[in-house]
């Protein structure tokens, strides 16, 4: 069995997912490549042929209809067969020593017993343009170089949350939990990270600076106008979530706290850009989100407005919507997304 299964869906990729590939390779042996091409129409398939072709005990393509970017990590799980799962979008890439560091920990791991469920490592914004490149890193918030669970975690600061490029689940508790992503829709990470984690029971965190994470095309979904125009789409993902879990049966507490801060980010996402995008629509679409939310989940509803960002979302008239925007733009330039 291979130790790591890294999933790369490509759509149309052929112009970057070649770093994503040779950065990967320098994992070796330990490593399983599944390439998914999501109904490409360039060279994407042709390339990933040829690295299959190259190395054929690393390297795997599989092709599909396209389904979109959920689909793409879904089929990549049913054909995974290393211990760890991984995904690494085509437009980013790992740093080689930090994937050989957490290679060699994760076997140390396993040989003393103690392979945790999810394994959790710092990402990098390479955002063009930019002369400084922002690190996430979790000091303060995971003990370090240790098996621990969630009743020991720390603080998360506002830019701590744990996103699809920090994670390295267990395959066998994505399996295991169910998870199955929708089709054709964007933002679809949210849900690979935050489903799982009830299931979660062991965890190791690892202070180095594994996954970059390219942004600044004017086309990618994370784009503040592209995400604008596909806030339906962020709207849906946000209500799959609330939807997936009962909060307040949740345990232990630390794990039930850290999930609702997810939730609010989420809210606070759609919430910021419907407020930007600011016609009469946008404004209901926003109300009917967090009516949504009082409807479904009443004690959710509470903990997550009582908040102070939850109460700055939902200030009323245009100088309240200002005061969201402003803060927005401060946070932009704070922690650099987008």
């Amino acid at each position: 069995m291979k130790l790591m299964t890294a999933v790369i869906p490509c759509y149309n990729s052929a112009a970057y997912m070649n770093r994503a590939i040779e950065t990967l390779l320098t994992g070796g042996n330990d490593m399983e490549i599944i390439i998914v091409n999501d109904g490409s129409s360039d060279d994407t398939q042709k390339i990933g042929e040829s690295y299959q072709e190259k190395y054929p005990k690393i390297v795997r393509i599989v092709s599909q209809e396209n389904g979109g970017h959920g689909e793409a990590v879904n089929t990549g799980l049913a054909n995974a067969t290393g211990l760890y799962f991984k995904v690494v979008d085509s437009d980013d890439w790992v740093n080689e020593q930090a994937l050989k560091d957490v290679l060699r920990k994760l076997k140390e791991l396993i040989a003393d017993g103690s392979s945790p469920d999810l394994f959790l490592a710092n990402y990098v914004y390479e955002k063009v343009g930019a002369k400084r490149k922002k690190v996430i890193n979790y000091h303060w918030a995971l003990p370090k170089d240790q098996v621990f669970t969630w009743n020991e975690i720390l603080h998360f600061r506002q830019s701590q949350n744990i996103l699809m490029h920090s994670t390295i689940y267990r395959t066998k508790l994505l399996k295991d939990c169910g998870i199955i992503l929708p089709k054709h829709t964007f933002y679809v990470d949210n849900i690979f990270v935050y489903q799982p984690l009830p299931f979660v029971k062991t965890m190791y965190y690892m202070d180095v600076n594994l996954y970059r994470y390219f942004i600044g095309r004017d086309d990618q979904s994370v784009n503040e106008q592209v995400m604008i125009r596909r806030i339906d789409q962020q709207l849906k993902i946000t209500k799959i979530m609330i939807e997936s879990h009962s909060l307040q049966q949740i345990k232990p507490k630390k794990l039930q706290n850290y999930m609702i801060k997810y939730l609010s980010m989420m809210m606070a996402v759609s919430s910021v850009f419907l407020i930007k995008e600011g016609s009469d629509e946008s404004i209901a679409k926003k109300e009917e989100l967090w009516d949504y939310l009082k409807a479904y989940d009443r004690w959710l509803y509470k903990k997550i407005r009582s908040q102070i960002l939850g109460r700055t979302l939902n200030l009323p008239g245009k100088f309240g919507r200002r005061i969201v925007e402003v803060g927005y733009n401060i946070s932009r330039k704070i922690y650099g997304f987008n």
